[in-house]
């Protein structure tokens, strides 16, 4: 038993409730994943109270779901007037709830999850040939699902998916967002995406070229905007910006180094691995970039500080063989991007930069390098462009080599 993790009254609570048998493995599962005795005890006092509403409705346990989850979160929470000790917190509740779940389907108490055969099928497929054939990153091809299960479940439900079946108007509302206000950027993502679909379609032979043709193009002129880009003094001043204080410090301010010194993407500073790091010879290899080719390169000394200061005295222990790692449990699952993306704008607010995007830093060693002379092939080949096109742009922003080939102005002398 674990009534030492819980008050009187929630423990009877969860000892009248149909969780009672679970107790333990709920508990131990929280355990293995190394979960702050604070935190198990908050989670176990959210199960509590679930279980409290789950009497009351006289719910069987086989009855328990994300259904039931959803319905307690957003009928019962709202006005819930269960007496003290009880935990209201939204997201707490919703976290432990979550892993209740996982833990009533471990032990076969509650059904699987329920797939949507079609739809899951169809998505599969799809995914595997933004893989193997667009060769699209993970973060594409998860958006790019995203837009095209909307698109499905609109038109089809849990039904036969059948494409051709699809009328060209239903597809020019969906891509152009009727109702939702969308920007073009919004317009081109999704045109660009139900594009995809369609010709991955045609290539199962599908006769979907009229819903192609219905696809609208949202106006875009490449190349057209100045890259923005930071001066050497307020990289500077990012760099300095990560005090003693902060949380995590160590490993956003590696991070950050990460993309100001190598000019990586935030989805390559989390994929980077302990054994990507060559420290005999200053070497880092940069791998599963869009090319799904792995490239090395010098490994800064600064960066190389960075990187092994956060190792040594920072980075928790964990069967994960990233170099960057969750802080919290649990600590074996990967990172997302968005944890290099919000260390990186989390110094820009420091400095009082109205930056959002970190590819803002990429564009400033462009540029840098640019500027020192350093041939436009190099350039590409750094931040690891498929085209030598898409580096073109950061010519607009060397004033210096610019200006040396300028015509004078109509009228003035030369």
């Amino acid at each position: 038993m674990k009534s030492d993790l819980l008050q009187p009254g929630p423990r009877r609570w969860l000892t009248n409730s149909v969780f009672s048998s679970v107790e333990e493995e709920y508990v131990s599962y929280l355990r293995a994943g190394r979960y702050h005795p604070h935190t198990v005890r908050v989670y176990f006092a959210c199960v509590a109270h679930f279980a409290k509403w789950t009497t009351e409705e006289g719910l069987d346990i086989a009855l328990i779901d994300e259904a039931a989850q959803w319905r307690f979160l957003d009928t019962h929470v709202p006005s819930c007037d269960c007496p003290y000790p009880v935990r209201k917190v939204h997201h707490e509740l919703r976290v432990a709830i979550r892993h209740l779940l996982r833990v009533l389907r471990a032990q076969r108490r509650i059904a699987a999850i329920e797939q949507r055969g079609w739809l899951d099928g169809e998505l599969a497929a799809f995914d595997r040939y933004m893989r193997d054939v667009g060769g699209l990153a993970d973060t594409t091809r998860r958006q790019r699902i995203h837009i095209i299960r909307r698109l499905l479940l609109e038109r089809f439900g849990d039904g036969e998916i059948d494409p051709e079946k699809l009328d060209p108007a239903v597809v020019r509302r969906f891509v152009i967002g009727e109702g939702r206000c969308w920007s073009s950027g919004a317009v081109r993502v999704a045109g660009g995406t139900v594009g995809c679909y369609f010709k991955f379609r045609k290539m199962l032979g599908d006769d979907v070229g009229r819903l192609l043709q219905a696809i609208p193009r949202a106006a875009h002129w490449r190349l057209a905007e100045l890259p923005d880009v930071l001066s050497p003094t307020q990289i500077d001043e990012v760099l300095a910006s990560f005090d003693d204080h902060l949380p995590s410090r160590r490993r956003a301010y590696a991070m950050v180094r990460c993309v100001t010194d190598l000019g990586l993407r935030c989805s390559e500073v989390v994929k980077l691995r302990l054994d990507d790091v060559d420290w005999r010879n200053g070497i880092i290899r940069i791998a599963r970039t869009k090319t799904h080719f792995t490239d090395s390169l010098p490994l800064p000394v600064a960066t190389g500080d960075a990187i092994a200061d956060y190792l040594r005295h920072e980075r928790p222990k964990t069967s994960n063989r990233a170099i960057f790692v969750r802080h919290v449990a649990p600590y074996d699952v990967p990172i997302r991007a968005g944890v290099a993306k919000h260390a990186v704008i989390a110094a820009f607010a420091r400095c009082g930069l109205d930056r959002t995007d970190p590819h803002i830093l990429r564009h400033s060693i462009a540029s840098r390098l640019l500027s020192d002379g350093t041939p436009m092939k190099h350039i590409a080949d750094i931040l690891r462009h498929r085209s030598l096109d898409t580096s073109k742009i950061y010519t607009k922003i060397d004033l210096r080599r610019l200006s040396a080939v300028a015509m004078p102005w109509p009228g003035r002398a030369s």
